[in-house]
């Protein structure tokens, strides 16, 4: 157990320093909470990732309007699509369409759009569900290299001490 908690305490930052810690041991002490402090950035860009998306959501449901679309160009992450609401006006979002993945240039597929608001548009029975594993993917991926960051952190520090002894 002994040996866990100074595993744990290698690789967790403090914060603030002591008095008797030498110049390298506080620039080493400073890059471990960056790390930290990085990966918890990662991390909420990858929970507000997922809060705009289920936002957007929310957004076109309160409104809702249905129509068939035409995929212009498909990419993984950005599609353009074009369709006619049921006013007879032809509608190009900016952004594209939310939720594009699986589409490909020319398909025809059915699209729900905020009425108030056309250019927020998402394929039909998709939603910010499917933003979840992503998002999760880079806040995991976050993770592990600030982990292997503060190993290799703290192996340095290891060595600088030994050298000080």
């Amino acid at each position: 157990m002994n040996r866990a908690n100074e595993l744990w305490d290698s690789l967790l930052p403090h914060v603030f320093g002591n008095c008797e810690e030498t110049r390298s041991q506080r620039i080493i002490r400073r890059i471990r909470v960056g790390v930290v402090i990085m990966a918890c950035l990662v991390t909420l860009q990858s929970v507000l990732l997922v809060l705009g998306a289920w936002r957007n959501d929310q957004q076109i449901e309160h409104n809702m309007g249905t129509a068939a679309a035409e995929v212009l160009s498909a990419g993984p992450r950005r599609s353009t699509i074009e369709f006619v609401t049921p006013n007879r006006v032809t509608y190009r979002p900016e952004l594209g369409v939310l939720y594009p993945s699986e589409l490909e240039t020319g398909m025809r597929i059915y699209v729900e759009y905020d009425r108030s608001n056309p250019d927020l548009v998402r394929v039909q029975n998709r939603n910010a569900s499917l933003a979840v594993i992503p998002a999760g993917s880079i806040a995991v991926v976050g993770w592990l290299m600030a982990g292997l960051v503060l190993g290799v952190l703290a192996l340095v520090q290891r060595r600088i001490d030994r050298s000080a002894d």
